[in-house]
Protein backbone atom coordinates (compact mmCIF):
# COMPACT_ATOMS: atom_id res chain seq x y z
CA UNK A 1 0.00 0.00 0.00
CA UNK A 2 2.92 2.15 -0.91
CA UNK A 3 1.15 5.25 -3.24
CA UNK A 4 3.55 7.88 -4.69
CA UNK A 5 1.43 10.67 -2.55
CA UNK A 6 0.30 9.02 0.48
CA UNK A 7 3.91 8.25 1.21
CA UNK A 8 5.02 11.88 1.00
CA UNK A 9 2.17 13.10 3.75
CA UNK A 10 2.96 11.29 6.36
CA UNK A 11 6.49 12.30 7.02
CA UNK A 12 5.67 15.77 6.48
CA UNK A 13 3.26 16.00 9.18
CA UNK A 14 5.70 14.32 11.35
CA UNK A 15 8.42 16.16 10.50
CA UNK A 16 6.27 20.10 11.04
CA UNK A 17 5.29 18.19 14.37
CA UNK A 18 9.40 17.93 15.09
CA UNK A 19 9.83 21.39 13.66
CA UNK A 20 6.89 23.20 15.96
CA UNK A 21 6.79 22.65 19.95
CA UNK A 22 3.48 22.91 21.88
CA UNK A 23 3.54 26.07 23.47
CA UNK A 24 4.35 24.99 27.29
CA UNK A 25 4.59 21.30 26.36
CA UNK A 26 7.57 18.84 25.66
CA UNK A 27 10.13 20.23 22.68
CA UNK A 28 10.53 17.17 20.44
CA UNK A 29 13.78 16.30 17.96
CA UNK A 30 12.46 14.17 15.06
CA UNK A 31 14.94 11.85 12.99
CA UNK A 32 14.25 10.71 9.60
CA UNK A 33 15.47 7.63 8.62
CA UNK A 34 14.98 5.75 5.17
CA UNK A 35 14.23 2.04 5.21
CA UNK A 36 13.68 -0.54 2.43
CA UNK A 37 10.73 -1.60 1.64
CA UNK A 38 9.76 -5.74 -0.32
CA UNK A 39 8.86 -3.92 -3.23
CA UNK A 40 12.29 -2.29 -3.62
CA UNK A 41 11.55 1.48 -3.03
CA UNK A 42 12.42 3.72 0.04
CA UNK A 43 10.04 5.35 1.99
CA UNK A 44 10.89 7.71 4.96
CA UNK A 45 10.16 6.33 8.17
CA UNK A 46 10.48 9.08 11.48
CA UNK A 47 12.22 7.90 14.24
CA UNK A 48 11.12 10.56 17.18
CA UNK A 49 13.23 11.18 20.25
CA UNK A 50 11.65 13.23 23.08
CA UNK A 51 13.69 15.85 24.96
CA UNK A 52 11.38 17.46 27.59
CA UNK A 53 11.75 20.63 30.27
CA UNK A 54 8.28 20.82 31.64
CA UNK A 55 6.99 23.61 33.89
CA UNK A 56 7.63 21.22 37.01
CA UNK A 57 10.99 20.51 36.11
CA UNK A 58 11.77 24.27 35.35
CA UNK A 59 10.14 24.76 38.80
CA UNK A 60 12.48 22.39 40.31
CA UNK A 61 15.42 23.74 38.94
CA UNK A 62 14.70 26.89 40.38
CA UNK A 63 14.11 25.45 43.68
CA UNK A 64 17.16 23.72 44.09
CA UNK A 65 19.16 26.29 43.00
CA UNK A 66 17.21 28.75 45.90
CA UNK A 67 18.24 25.87 48.24
CA UNK A 68 21.96 25.89 46.97
CA UNK A 69 22.05 29.82 47.48
CA UNK A 70 20.46 29.68 51.02
CA UNK A 71 23.01 26.56 51.93
CA UNK A 72 25.88 29.24 50.97
CA UNK A 73 24.35 31.63 53.05
CA UNK A 74 24.11 29.57 56.22
CA UNK A 75 27.53 28.06 55.67
CA UNK A 76 29.05 31.35 54.92
CA UNK A 77 27.80 32.75 57.96
CA UNK A 78 28.63 29.73 60.27
CA UNK A 79 32.66 30.30 58.53
CA UNK A 80 32.38 33.73 59.67
CA UNK A 81 31.20 32.99 63.14
CA UNK A 82 33.96 30.43 63.60
CA UNK A 83 36.47 32.45 62.15
CA UNK A 84 35.96 35.12 64.79
CA UNK A 85 36.03 32.24 67.44
CA UNK A 86 39.29 31.15 66.11
CA UNK A 87 40.66 34.97 66.34
CA UNK A 88 38.94 35.95 69.88
CA UNK A 89 38.13 32.71 71.76
CA UNK A 90 37.92 34.65 75.11
CA UNK A 91 35.22 37.31 73.73
CA UNK A 92 32.83 34.57 71.62
CA UNK A 93 30.10 33.24 74.34
CA UNK A 94 30.08 29.84 71.77
CA UNK A 95 31.55 27.91 68.70
CA UNK A 96 28.23 27.95 67.59
CA UNK A 97 25.39 30.81 67.59
CA UNK A 98 22.15 30.50 69.81
CA UNK A 99 19.28 27.89 68.70
CA UNK A 100 16.10 29.96 67.32
CA UNK A 101 14.10 28.79 70.86
CA UNK A 102 16.96 30.48 73.28
CA UNK A 103 16.28 33.76 70.97
CA UNK A 104 12.62 33.41 71.55
CA UNK A 105 12.84 32.95 75.16
CA UNK A 106 15.30 35.73 75.72
CA UNK A 107 13.36 37.95 73.78
CA UNK A 108 9.91 36.90 75.01
CA UNK A 109 9.25 39.44 78.20
CA UNK A 110 10.46 42.21 76.02
CA UNK A 111 7.58 44.94 75.21
CA UNK A 112 8.04 46.41 72.04
CA UNK A 113 5.81 48.52 71.82
CA UNK A 114 7.12 50.57 74.33
CA UNK A 115 11.12 49.92 72.30
CA UNK A 116 12.50 52.51 70.76
CA UNK A 117 16.10 51.66 71.44
CA UNK A 118 17.28 47.97 71.62
CA UNK A 119 21.20 47.20 72.04
CA UNK A 120 23.59 44.35 71.64
CA UNK A 121 26.46 43.31 73.08
CA UNK A 122 28.35 40.99 70.84
CA UNK A 123 26.35 40.32 68.01
CA UNK A 124 28.71 37.95 66.26
CA UNK A 125 27.01 37.07 62.59
CA UNK A 126 23.07 38.48 63.56
CA UNK A 127 21.70 35.89 65.28
CA UNK A 128 19.49 37.89 67.25
CA UNK A 129 19.47 40.91 65.03
CA UNK A 130 16.75 39.68 62.61
CA UNK A 131 14.65 38.39 65.00
CA UNK A 132 15.21 41.82 66.52
CA UNK A 133 14.58 44.03 63.75
CA UNK A 134 11.40 41.51 62.97
CA UNK A 135 9.83 42.49 66.72
CA UNK A 136 11.35 46.33 66.73
CA UNK A 137 8.65 48.77 65.89
CA UNK A 138 9.39 50.80 62.66
CA UNK A 139 10.42 53.92 64.35
CA UNK A 140 12.64 51.90 66.61
CA UNK A 141 16.77 51.35 66.63
CA UNK A 142 18.61 48.32 66.91
CA UNK A 143 22.31 49.20 68.10
CA UNK A 144 25.11 46.60 68.01
CA UNK A 145 28.46 46.67 69.37
CA UNK A 146 31.71 44.31 68.81
CA UNK A 147 35.11 44.25 69.61
CA UNK A 148 35.66 42.09 66.25
CA UNK A 149 36.08 44.22 62.94
CA UNK A 150 35.13 40.82 61.17
CA UNK A 151 31.53 40.26 62.53
CA UNK A 152 31.26 44.51 62.33
CA UNK A 153 31.93 44.60 58.70
CA UNK A 154 30.08 41.19 57.84
CA UNK A 155 26.84 42.68 59.16
CA UNK A 156 27.20 45.95 57.74
CA UNK A 157 26.81 44.01 53.96
CA UNK A 158 24.46 41.77 55.25
CA UNK A 159 21.72 43.17 56.85
CA UNK A 160 19.68 46.55 55.19
CA UNK A 161 17.81 48.04 57.33
CA UNK A 162 17.67 51.35 58.23
CA UNK A 163 16.76 50.52 62.12
CA UNK A 164 19.86 49.13 62.25
CA UNK A 165 24.04 50.75 63.39
CA UNK A 166 27.09 48.65 63.87
CA UNK A 167 29.72 49.92 65.94
CA UNK A 168 33.23 48.74 66.26
CA UNK A 169 34.09 49.44 70.24
CA UNK A 170 33.28 47.94 74.00
CA UNK A 171 30.29 47.01 75.36
CA UNK A 172 31.50 49.15 78.36
CA UNK A 173 31.30 52.54 76.33
CA UNK A 174 27.66 52.10 75.71
CA UNK A 175 26.78 55.09 77.33
CA UNK A 176 29.00 57.23 74.68
CA UNK A 177 27.67 54.92 71.91
CA UNK A 178 24.22 55.40 72.75
CA UNK A 179 24.57 59.40 73.30
CA UNK A 180 26.61 59.20 69.59
CA UNK A 181 22.99 57.88 67.94
CA UNK A 182 21.39 60.90 69.36
CA UNK A 183 19.42 58.58 72.22
CA UNK A 184 19.71 59.54 76.19
CA UNK A 185 18.93 56.05 76.93
CA UNK A 186 18.61 52.09 75.96
CA UNK A 187 15.09 50.47 76.56
CA UNK A 188 16.57 46.79 76.62
CA UNK A 189 20.14 45.51 76.96
CA UNK A 190 21.22 42.07 75.24
CA UNK A 191 24.44 40.39 75.55
CA UNK A 192 25.94 36.96 74.91
CA UNK A 193 29.11 37.73 76.13
CA UNK A 194 31.20 35.33 78.04
CA UNK A 195 31.65 37.07 81.34
CA UNK A 196 33.41 34.41 82.69
CA UNK A 197 36.63 34.54 80.33
CA UNK A 198 36.63 38.12 79.80
CA UNK A 199 39.95 40.33 80.84
CA UNK A 200 39.96 41.49 84.70
CA UNK A 201 37.83 44.81 85.28
CA UNK A 202 35.85 44.31 81.80
CA UNK A 203 32.87 42.68 83.10
CA UNK A 204 32.01 44.37 86.04
CA UNK A 205 32.52 47.72 84.18
CA UNK A 206 29.63 46.47 81.34
CA UNK A 207 27.54 45.51 83.97
CA UNK A 208 27.76 49.24 85.58
CA UNK A 209 27.60 51.01 82.04
CA UNK A 210 24.66 48.83 81.07
CA UNK A 211 22.35 49.78 84.33
CA UNK A 212 23.57 53.33 84.09
CA UNK A 213 22.38 53.43 80.14
CA UNK A 214 19.03 51.62 80.95
CA UNK A 215 15.80 53.77 81.51
CA UNK A 216 13.74 53.08 84.50
CA UNK A 217 11.43 49.78 83.38
CA UNK A 218 14.07 48.42 80.86
CA UNK A 219 16.11 45.34 81.44
CA UNK A 220 19.60 43.80 80.90
CA UNK A 221 19.12 40.19 79.05
CA UNK A 222 22.20 37.92 79.63
CA UNK A 223 21.98 34.36 78.22
CA UNK A 224 25.65 32.22 79.68
CA UNK A 225 26.71 28.76 79.89
CA UNK A 226 27.19 29.64 83.99
CA UNK A 227 26.35 31.64 86.96
CA UNK A 228 29.55 34.49 86.54
CA UNK A 229 27.23 36.95 84.32
CA UNK A 230 24.68 37.00 87.04
CA UNK A 231 27.27 37.45 90.23
CA UNK A 232 28.28 41.27 87.88
CA UNK A 233 24.38 41.81 87.39
CA UNK A 234 23.40 41.03 90.88
CA UNK A 235 25.69 44.24 92.26
CA UNK A 236 23.45 46.60 89.76
CA UNK A 237 20.49 45.21 89.36
CA UNK A 238 18.36 43.72 92.80
CA UNK A 239 15.43 42.41 90.51
CA UNK A 240 16.66 39.34 88.24
CA UNK A 241 14.84 36.95 86.50
CA UNK A 242 16.45 33.15 85.37
CA UNK A 243 15.68 30.69 83.17
CA UNK A 244 17.15 27.79 81.50
CA UNK A 245 17.05 26.84 77.28
CA UNK A 246 18.30 22.65 77.28
CA UNK A 247 17.59 23.20 73.42
CA UNK A 248 21.04 24.98 72.92
CA UNK A 249 24.63 24.27 72.37
CA UNK A 250 25.20 23.83 74.86
CA UNK A 251 22.43 24.45 77.08
CA UNK A 252 22.34 28.06 78.53
CA UNK A 253 21.22 29.85 81.65
CA UNK A 254 19.09 33.21 81.18
CA UNK A 255 19.03 35.99 83.20
CA UNK A 256 17.01 39.60 83.07
CA UNK A 257 17.87 41.99 85.24
CA UNK A 258 14.99 44.89 85.43
CA UNK A 259 16.05 48.06 86.48
CA UNK A 260 14.07 49.52 89.12
CA UNK A 261 13.58 53.17 90.74
CA UNK A 262 14.97 52.40 93.74
CA UNK A 263 18.53 50.39 92.27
Amino acid sequence: MAGGGGAAEGPRSLSDMGRRATPGGPCLQCRIETVSLRAGRAEPRASIRVNSLSDNSAAQALERGDIKRRAARLFGQWGVFFRGFLQHPKMVGSIIPSSRFTIAKMLAPVKWDECDLFVEYGPGVGTFCQPVLDRLKRDGALIVIDTNPLYIDYLKKTIRDSRFHAVLGSAADVEEIVSAHGHDHADYVLSGLPFSTLPDGVGPAIAAATHRVLRVGGAFLVYQFSDRARDFMARHFRHIDSGFEPLNVLPCKLFWGWKRADD
